[in-house]
């Protein structure tokens, strides 16, 4: 190796916290191992300490202070088994050699633990102090240290895989073991090859000047005081929340993709010899050209920078050269316009360099471009290769999503707040109802209308003839902020179909309340005119108010995603985090035709929960796309349902009209977090099936990966016992039909919001995640709920068979066993209750090996898409009011009907069951009352006499004999009940 560059680079490992348990025994023996440019150093073993401090000072030598920028130190932690095992992997951290500060300015910084692979289990933070000294030591000195460094490099390997993300933790740790007594040898041979060298003591680093250790120890204070502010200033569960959300920028759950970066910045052009090198109407752009990729940058005055970054996918690249052009057009508005190319720089991806966050940006430089025209040219721009967790992917034009199309960007959208407004109509005063001589023989029948955006409720009509009357009404409207600006309150009159007046409420006036113990204060308000001919017109009386104690509904009960109360005072810190990684589908079917000719599918995914609703990008002509996008949600209450649905994007195309087609649903998945287990990975590919008007259909799969890491285990026990909804749900509940109209209000306004963003969330896609359609009547949603309830029924059904065939003996020894259980039960009832329990608690055990691995999603089959006729299915499809002919209607008519026929028979038997109970009481049938008020008479004597276990053995023997002693008849309490009388022959 050369002579050394005279810089040392210092590392002093300081301490780590929150070590992951690796000895079994809830603790770990820590030490850390160090690399840098070919070096290894490492600290001594903490024994049986999570949180272990080393303050260690470890020194390397920087070879090339050029390269350093370039380089990476590593820093490998690992649990000291010390009984011969292999070293389990506690986690690394990779700082960037840009990072590095010179001597005086070093601080410590925490970094978090990085994970090798997947399937890696890591946590926690390593403290270390990085800076660089300059020293420049004799030349003899300098050669002995220099070959006594160089040996070790030549022999000694990195722990583990370099690129430490493909291979197993017990692979690494077995090259460690093979490298570590190589390591020793080959420095003390190197001393021996330089005895003359060594054997002068070398002379230690001189300490730095006075000034910079009192900068040192300035700066330190500093920071313990800022991270003194940071603990007081947040609490402990957002501190966790955010030290989680740091793998996102990780992308642990998805695979890393590589794409080539290019940063165009700007253009130089050298003077020409009669000192202009620009022409007042020239612009340039500069054309990217990779194989069959070519793409322009936008065209600016030579004054001014693109400044533009391109992503180009690296699968989908088909050269290894990339070849940057600037073109200049020169020419008058109007006129016709020349092009002549300024120079071109070329580059072999195969030298391109490599950048992965938390690594700076890598900064742009000149280039000289070759031309044989205009020689003389640079152009500044930046290469590297990344992946898409670089921050300028999000910004950069991207090869696989058709450029820097709004519509096929990834964005993050949030729901409106919503709140529930209450307007009580409490009575009107002072009312001119037109001229006296038209209210003199009119009876006005009133009501008050009240209007806010789009909605309108009304109160019921007033009895004719009162001209100041009382409502008591209540009106319970949804407002999303930020709020229309009024509420419009408009008393009409029916007779005469005319307004008596309105009134306008500023709505960020209204008062807003938690909770029903105070009650707002009512106000009254001038009514005028709506052509303000009239300035006074009577006035109205009204309590109205924002009600934040309630949450409310955007979406279907069985498929919520939030339960939170709208005001803010009342939310609940979160007891976890959802971390979602989109990784790809596959096999997806067209949906369109390119040009006419070829089917294609532009496929993008929108992920919903909670208010945040993420939209991936847009993966052009691409049948098995890979997005390989993580999100992150703060979760509040585990019973809770995360949706992903995946569409084609239709959006970026407009059609003849100007208006941007609608999107094409290809499937959705949902995933309840109650079913995922705490801090475990779930990777697992869906398939995607779509209801039509001509059937189900398979549109293809995709793999999603999904983590639900709980921050706090007894929040997460907590919320399992608190209710769903806020308190105000129970105190003062909604009645089912207005629950029903106040959620389909909020999903419209929800929609609304939605569609005015930029890019806009397509209606068709906000209702398709919103299952806006659940109230509708459809057949093959009856027939799927009522076979749902004939599976919970045959559970019991499957239990009373097994009682007969032990009343009937089909199986003798069980129904001799069952004799002794029910002797044992009669004789020692203390033991009925913990045997039932028992029981129970052997038959979870047993189950839980064959619990569900993988998080459940739709069932085709339960849904009953698979048997349903597609009449029913254009049903269904069919919007309200309907627009089909009337002959459909009809038949359609007509099958319900059948339906309800026999719907209203079996409504009939279950009524006249519980009716002939109640005669029993009521002397209906005198005889039958008496015969059953004598044997009341008779078993209260024989209870008096016979002891309660005595009757309970001898029924329990008597209801098990043998079928021998069996009547084939029903029995005689059968046939006395059914004799009752009902109701059923008063029915007209």
């Amino acid at each position: 190796m050369g002579e050394t560059s005279g810089r040392k680079l210092m590392v002093e490992v300081c301490n780590a916290k929150n070590l992951m348990p690796k000895d079994g025994q809830g603790t770990a023996s820590a030490y850390a191992i160090v690399d840098f440019d070919g070096q290894r150093r490492r600290t001594n073993t903490k024994s049986r300490d999570l949180n272990p401090q080393w303050d260690e000072r470890l020194e390397f030598i920087v070879h090339d202070k050029d390269s350093m920028a370039s380089e990476t130190l590593e820093v490998n932690l690992y649990n000291d088994k010390k009984t011969g095992k292999r070293s389990t992997f506690l986690g690394k951290v990779k700082i960037s050699g840009s990072t590095f500060v010179k001597s005086g300015s070093e601080t410590v910084e925490y970094y978090p633990l990085e994970k090798r692979s997947v399937f890696s289990q890591i946590k926690g933070e390593l403290g270390l102090k990085v800076w660089y000294v300059e020293d420049d030591p004799p030349e003899a000195e300098n050669t002995g240290e220099q070959k006594a460094e160089a040996a070790p490099p030549a022999e000694e390997k990195p722990p583990g895989n370099p690129e430490g993300e493909i291979k197993k933790d017990e692979a690494e740790e077995k090259k460690q073991d093979e490298n570590k007594p190589k390591e020793e040898p080959k420095e003390e041979k190197a001393k021996e090859e330089a005895p003359a060298e060594t054997a002068s003591p070398q002379p230690e680093p001189s300490n730095p000047p006075i000034v910079q250790t009192e900068k040192l120890k300035q700066a330190n204070e500093r920071h313990h005081e800022v991270l003194k502010r940071v603990d007081l200033n947040v609490s402990d569960r957002e501190l966790c929340s955010r030290s989680s959300d740091r793998s996102r920028g990780a992308y642990d759950l998805v695979d890393r993709m590589p794409f080539l970066f290019v940063r165009v910045v700007k253009t130089k052009r050298a003077r020409q010899e009669n000192g202009s090198n620009v022409c007042a109407d020239s612009t340039v752009y500069a054309n990217l050209l990779i194989g069959t990729h070519s793409v322009k940058t936008k065209s600016e005055r030579e004054s001014k920078d693109w400044d533009q970054v391109f992503a180009f996918d690296k699968e989908g690249l088909n050269s290894t050269s990339l070849e940057v052009s600037v073109w200049s057009v020169e020419g008058k508005e109007g006129e016709e316009k020349s092009e002549s190319c300024i120079g071109t720089v070329s580059f072999d991806l195969q030298e391109v360099p490599k950048r992965v966050p938390p690594d700076s940006p890598l900064a742009p430089q000149w280039y000289s471009m070759d031309s044989e025209t205009t020689p003389g040219n640079d152009l500044m721009l930046a290469v590297w290769i990344g992946t898409q967790a670089d921050e300028a992917f999000q910004e950069a034009w991207l090869s696989d999503s058709g450029g820097l199309i709004a519509e096929t960007r990834a964005k993050v959208y949030l729901s409106p707040k919503l709140w529930y407004l209450r307007l009580t109509v409490i009575q009107t005063q002072d009312l001119q109802l037109g001229s006296a001589s038209e209210a003199k023989f009119r009876n006005p029948e009133l009501y008050v209308k009240a209007q806010l955006g789009a909605q309108v409720f009304k109160t019921g009509r007033t009895s004719p003839g009162l001209a100041n009357p009382t409502w008591n009404e209540e009106l319970v409207l949804v407002a999303a902020e930020p709020f229309e600006p009024f509420l419009v309150i408009t008393v009409e009159d029916v007779s005469n179909s005319k307004t008596v007046g309105h009134a306008k409420v500023h709505v960020a006036t209204i008062e807003r309340r938690t909770d029903d113990r105070t009650e707002p204060k009512s106000r009254w308000f001038n009514l005028s005119s709506e052509d303000e001919s009239r300035s006074y017109t009577g006035r109205i009386h009204v309590r109205v108010c924002l009600e934040g104690g309630y949450h409310v509904i955007d979406e279907a009960a069985h498929v919520t995603s939030d339960v939170r109360a709208s005001a803010k005072q009342l939310v609940k810190p979160p007891i976890g985090l959802l971390e979602v990684g989109i990784r790809g589908a596959a096999n997806l079917l067209p949906v369109k035709t390119n040009d006419g000719t070829q089917g294609t599918t532009d496929a993008f995914v929108v992920a919903k929960y909670g208010p945040k609703w993420v939209r991936t990008r847009t993966i052009m002509d691409r049948f098995n796309p890979r997005w390989n996008e993580q999100y992150t949600w703060d979760v509040y209450d585990p019973c809770t349902v995360l949706t992903i649905g995946v569409f084609d994007n239709g959006r970026y195309k407009r059609g003849e009209d100007g208006k941007p087609h609608r999107d094409c649903r290809l499937g959705k998945v949902r995933v309840r977090l109650s079913t995922l287990e705490t801090n475990r990975v779930y990777v697992h590919s869906y398939s995607l099936v779509v209801l039509l008007p001509g059937g189900a259909k398979r549109m293809g799969e995709i793999e999603i990966a999904v983590r639900f890491s709980c921050s706090s285990w007894l929040s997460l026990m907590q919320a399992y016992a608190s209710p769903i909804l806020p308190r105000m749900h129970y105190v003062r509940p909604f009645g089912p039909a207005q629950q029903d109209i106040l959620r389909q209000t909020a999903m419209r306004i929800v929609t609304a919001r939605l569609a005015r963003s930029e890019p806009a969330l397509g209606q068709e896609v906000v209702q398709f995640m919103l299952d806006s359609d659940t109230h509708m009547w459809g057949m093959r949603r009856s027939k799927a709920n009522w076979f749902r309830v004939v599976g919970c029924l045959s559970r019991a059904a499957t239990l009373l068979c097994w009682v007969d065939r032990i009343r009937t003996w089909v199986h003798p020894p069980t129904t001799v066993l069952v004799h002794m259980l029910l002797a044992a039960i009669v004789l020692c009832p203390y033991l009925v209750l913990p045997t039932v329990f028992m029981y129970a608690f052997l038959i979870l055990l047993l189950r839980f090996r064959y619990r569900q691995r993988v998080p459940e999603n739709m069932d085709p089959r339960m849904s009953y898409v698979d048997m349903v006729s597609l009449d029913e299915l254009d049903e269904e499809f069919d919007g309200f009011p309907t627009t089909r002919p009337a002959e459909v209607v009809k038949i359609r008519y007509d099958r319900v009907r059948a339906l309800a026929g026999r719907v209203q028979t079996l409504l009939g038997d279950v009524a006249a069951q519980g009716e002939r109970l109640e005669a029993l009481f009521s002397w209906r049938d005198p005889r039958a009352t008496g015969i059953f008020a004598v044997l009341c008479l008779v078993m209260s004597l024989v209870f008096y006499a016979v002891p309660f276990r005595g009757f309970v053995l001898v029924a329990g023997f008597y209801y098990l004999r043998h079928p021998r002693f069996r009547d084939d008849m029903p029995s005689i309490p059968t046939n006395f009940f059914r004799r009752l009388p009902s109701f059923s022959d008063q029915i007209m």
